[in-house]
């Protein structure tokens, strides 16, 4: 079976500093953990999808607000998760305010073996963070698209 294959945007400021925004993942199993428990907004897609309309589609959805508009959306490639799971994601630099979030649910068994049903936001919030505070922050493996967006930005100042 090929692994998982996600979708993802990541969005950047500058302004004082470099920042990228990340969403703290929700449900029971992450609510007390904060390192390691933050991602990019991403979700898995189909062999008929296209992996950018995924990213954007995923990103209205887990944070509740339209994908921006650019000005221009940068690949970023694919990296590979310690879960096996391939992410494809797109730099963007934009601004959002991060109080207005809003997620989709899903709903799991909680407590385990109980019978109850319940529902959780996919994302429980956001925030923006310095390049260095998000690599604590991100689930394993995603801290190579922070790499690969320094790298970006430098390739884009020396030109």
């Amino acid at each position: 079976m090929p692994p998982a294959r996600s979708a993802g945007l990541l969005l950047f400021r500058r302004s004082p500093q470099l920042e990228v925004l990340l969403g703290h993942m929700g449900g029971p199993y992450f609510t007390a953990k904060d390192d390691g428990a933050w991602s990019i907004p991403k979700g898995e897609y189909g062999p008929d999808e296209e992996p950018l309309a995924a990213a954007r589609r995923e990103f209205a959805e887990e944070l509740g607000a339209v994908p921006p508009a650019g000005p221009r959306y940068e690949p970023l490639g694919t990296i590979r998760q310690r879960n096996g799971k391939q992410v494809t994601a797109w730099a963007v630099e934009a601004d959002l305010d991060v109080t207005d979030v809003h997620s989709n649910t899903f709903e799991l068994e909680w407590p385990p073996r109980s019978g109850r049903r319940q529902s959780f936001p996919e994302i429980d919030r956001a925030a923006w963070f310095d390049v260095d505070t998000a690599r604590r922050k991100m689930t394993s493996g995603q801290d190579a698209l922070l790499d690969r967006l320094l790298e970006l930005l430098e390739t884009d100042q020396r030109r």
